[in-house]
């Protein structure tokens, strides 16, 4: 009875593992289908715009005034990609400089408290990031720096550096504690002090995982809505300097599609402007993944 009674276990957990292997198979092609669903969608709906508008003067103009059917969009595209490297040219040396604190210099309730503490700031709505850049940190760039209004570029980048420092410092701090011991006792056996042990040894072997939160970062500032609208200044304009009040595509997107009719050469334009941000995304990616690859061939 016994014997019989272990087979048919055995059998039920082939069976549980057959069916949550299915499960997880239709999730998956079910995520696909609504991720494709998602860039079809916008994709068609954003080309529409060059029925009525070119695709030169929609990528190589900057004059964006939908009265006058005057839809340039190179002052929001140069405005993303400025904001996102510069928010991450100040927070992935921060953030990295944490994890490596964390990782391999604090003792171990000091990583206790800190990691929870870190963890906190993904909880804090994008909002209040905002709403503090546009009460504190605006007013302190006008008075200090003496410029008329305090937003642009370096508020928005400032604000996005502080809000992807959760994501560079969890993932960086994973990826160097997931590097082997031996790599580091064999560093510092053979003379190495501990910061180079951690220069020459840690950092390249985490490599990888230290990209991987760097791409999760720029994902996150390149598409970061709300906090950017409240300090960056929403001017169709190409920002001449950094403390130039300008717009970036979420943040324009989110300005104005309450007031465009579905359908206009206004709304398309919109459409394609997020088009436009998926594909930023996408090449951001699989750049920082070309390089990935050739550091560690």
């Amino acid at each position: 009875m016994a014997v019989v009674a272990d087979n048919r276990n055995h059998q039920l957990k082939l069976l549980y593992d057959r069916y949550i292997r299915y499960l997880f198979i239709a999730s998956a092609f079910l995520m696909t289908i609504i991720i494709l669903s998602i860039i079809v969608f916008v994709g068609q709906q954003g080309l529409m715009t060059f029925k009525e508008v070119t695709p030169t003067e929609f990528f190589l103009s900057a004059k964006w005034d939908p009265t006058e059917d005057k839809l340039g969009a190179l002052s929001f595209i140069s405005g993303s990609l400025y904001v996102t490297v510069l928010a991450v040219l100040l927070g992935a040396p921060l953030g990295l400089a944490g994890a490596v604190f964390m990782a391999k210099i604090a003792p171990a309730w000091l990583r206790e408290i800190m990691r929870p503490a870190t963890d906190l700031y993904v909880a804090i709505p994008s909002v209040v990031y905002g709403y503090v850049g546009l009460t504190i940190l605006v007013p302190f760039i006008r008075e200090f720096f003496h410029v008329n209004t305090g937003f642009g570029l370096f508020a928005a980048s400032l604000i996005l550096s502080i809000m992807i420092l959760p994501t560079i410092i969890s993932i960086s701090e994973d990826a160097l504690r997931a590097v082997p011991k031996t790599l580091e006792e064999a560093s510092l056996a053979l003379g190495a002090t501990r910061w180079q042990t951690i220069v020459k040894v840690l950092l390249p072997s985490a490599l990888p995982g230290i990209l991987t939160s760097i791409i999760l970062a720029m994902a996150r500032a390149i598409g970061e809505t709300m906090a950017v609208q409240m300090v960056i200044g929403n001017t169709p304009q190409m920002a001449k300097s950094l403390f130039t009040p300008t717009s970036t595509l979420p943040s324009e997107i989110v300005v104005e599609m309450g007031n465009t009719p579905f359908g206009s050469a206004w709304g398309n334009s919109l459409f394609l402007m997020a088009f436009v941000l998926l594909l930023l995304s996408l090449g951001m990616i699989l750049i920082i993944r070309q390089i990935a690859a050739r550091r560690l061939a």
